[in-house]
């Protein structure tokens, strides 16, 4: 931290699994003090707060808003409550970064960004891939016209869990249950990665999505479609036809089947002057490019991106200079505003639905 950077406070709400992850970026971050936590069980927070050295510790948020000794939050609730809990810290003029999809509708995550812009306060959303280089070097490549104007794409992501043990057995195991039922607030692939596929390919293609079509198939997996408490009725699979704003024609895909490929992300973007191939897989970055000469004989060279900065720094820069930064809350609630539409065009058999 130089002389100009003034320490940020922040406070973490709900110390599940993923709020580690959230601790521990910070812990690497200079002048970054973790001071709260905030969970309604006992055991689980007093579990994470001691792991990372977290002073004060609240059952719940009103009570460590009433305290106040915090100038940001991460937000790691489950998804239904990201919503009620990011209006709180924002009337209480805390800024924050909450976990994706903003919030369960468009509406609400309208109203999210909406009090974050007339408070004039940092929001944005925990869209992970965007720390991934070589996604980003593909986005300003596509800016800077390296690929001419684009006109077709192609993004996937891939997971395996329904057909592998290698994160455990989601049989028997509630912390993958759950995202297999709707009755437990699961909106499915769609909802748990499909904001990510779906920023992927926007992010790169420079243009967010106008229009599209969706087709949700949720696959039998247990005898009456139950385990337990857990009726298995959440989407496994969707695919989706995207017009972007820019004009181009895309595919978007997500499937929890995708046996041989544990969790993946694939795009690829066509232009007038050449193409371009990310891809994210096993942790592994690789950006392609073909154009100019080798497009006759359709050569593809391997290019390299420098680290970028991770979202967890670019929130603590935006909350140190007041200015928000990509991806904002507006970014979340047209993403949100994506997903809905999905879900209406698959319920009327997948017709083209206008963003």
């Amino acid at each position: 931290m130089t002389s100009s950077e003034k320490p940020v406070r922040i406070l973490i709400l709900g110390t599940g699994n993923m709020a580690r992850s959230h601790a521990t970026a910070y812990g690497s971050i200079p002048g970054v003090e973790l001071v709260a936590g905030v969970d309604s069980r006992p055991e689980v927070l007093t579990a994470f707060c001691d792991t990372f050295a977290i002073p004060n510790r609240f059952a719940s948020l009103e009570d460590a808003i009433a305290w106040g000794g915090f100038d940001a939050a991460s937000n790691v609730t489950p998804d239904a409550a990201h919503h009620p809990t990011t209006l709180a810290l924002l009337n209480a003029g805390k800024h924050v970064l909450c976990e994706k999809p903003l919030a369960t509708n468009a509406g609400d995550a309208r109203e999210m960004a909406d009090l974050a812009r007339a408070k004039g306060l940092v929001g944005m959303v925990n869209l992970s891939y965007r720390n991934v280089a070589v996604l980003d070097k593909a986005a300003k490549l596509v800016a800077d016209d390296a690929i001419g104007a684009l006109r077709h794409f192609e993004a996937s992501y891939l997971q395996s869990w329904l057909t592998q043990p290698a994160w455990g057995d989601w049989r028997t195991e509630s912390q993958w249950l759950w995202r297999l039922s709707t009755e437990h607030g699961s909106k499915g692939v769609l909802g748990d990665v499909g904001i990510h596929i779906l920023d992927f390919a926007a992010f790169a293609a420079g243009s967010p999505i106008r229009e599209l079509s969706c087709r949700l198939k949720t696959f039998a997996k247990a005898e009456g479609g139950r385990i337990g408490d857990y009726t298995l009725d959440a989407n496994d699979s969707f695919t989706l036809q995207a017009e972007l704003v820019n004009g181009a024609l895309g595919t978007i895909s997500a499937t929890r089947f995708a046996s041989g490929h544990l969790n993946d992300l694939r795009l690829r973007l066509y232009g007038t002057k050449g193409g371009l191939e990310v891809l994210f897989e096993k942790q592994a970055e690789t950006l392609r490019i073909c154009r100019g000469d080798d497009l006759s004989e359709a050569n593809w060279r391997d290019l390299t991106a420098d680290p970028v900065p991770t979202l967890y720094q670019r929130f603590v820069a935006a909350v140190r200079s007041g200015k928000t930064a990509d991806p904002d809350f507006d970014h979340g609630a047209g993403l949100q505003g994506a997903l809905d539409a999905a879900e209406r065009s698959n319920a009327e058999n997948g017709r083209f639905l206008k963003i």
